[in-house]
């Protein structure tokens, strides 16, 4: 199954990314992603807490030291979402290979999807949403889109000790309240009743 799990709320959706203390520091006192970080290489966003504590091992791997949540306005992911093309070919959804070469080429982003995890990290039946944005969305996730970033390191530091220590119940109630998340359509319009 593929469905986007987020925090998420009217204007904004909420994705993780983890970096060192060179990238991430800049990134928290500036609100923004800031040099080193690097526009010029495609960027992985996850909208899955517990994929992103996965993929940095609780923010224990070296350059993922701090785990980042990034609140960004749901129009810039929806058309982000809208735009991307699959990272692997499937017959099942391009028309054949050549086509997909060609949706791949001019597409800045990438949609991937891997098994979800639980808290102790092993793979779920469903799947994860990953984007991985370049160029043009990378400039737009960095100016446009975030909307603030909070170091979510101490959180996470805190659910892995608790799922170690066997305390199960009490690491779920602090995960973040992911639910699932409906990107809207960003070519029709939306008028406020």
């Amino acid at each position: 199954m593929h469905e986007i799990r987020a925090l998420h709320d009217d204007t904004t959706i909420t994705v993780y990314q983890a970096y060192g203390p060179a990238i991430a520091l800049p990134a928290l006192r500036a609100q923004r992603f800031a040099p080193p970080f690097k526009r010029d290489r495609m960027t992985w966003i996850k909208p899955s807490f517990l994929w992103m504590m996965y993929r940095s091992g609780w923010a224990t791997k070296e350059g993922q030291e701090h785990v980042l949540a990034i609140r960004l306005q749901r129009t810039g992911f929806d058309a982000a979402v809208a735009g991307a093309c699959l990272s692997h070919y499937s017959p099942a959804v391009h028309a054949g290979r050549a086509a997909w070469s060609a949706q791949l080429r001019t597409s800045p982003v990438r949609v991937q999807w891997d098994p979800e995890r639980d808290l102790h990290l092993r793979p779920l039946d469903h799947r994860s949403l990953q984007l991985g944005l370049s160029g043009p969305a990378v400039h737009d996730y960095v100016d446009t889109w975030t909307t603030a970033i909070d170091d979510v390191t101490p959180l996470a530091r805190t659910i892995h000790a608790l799922v170690r220590s066997g305390s199960l119940d009490e690491a779920r109630t602090l995960l973040p309240p992911e639910r699932p998340y409906a990107p809207a359509d960003p070519h029709s319009s939306h008028e406020d009743s």
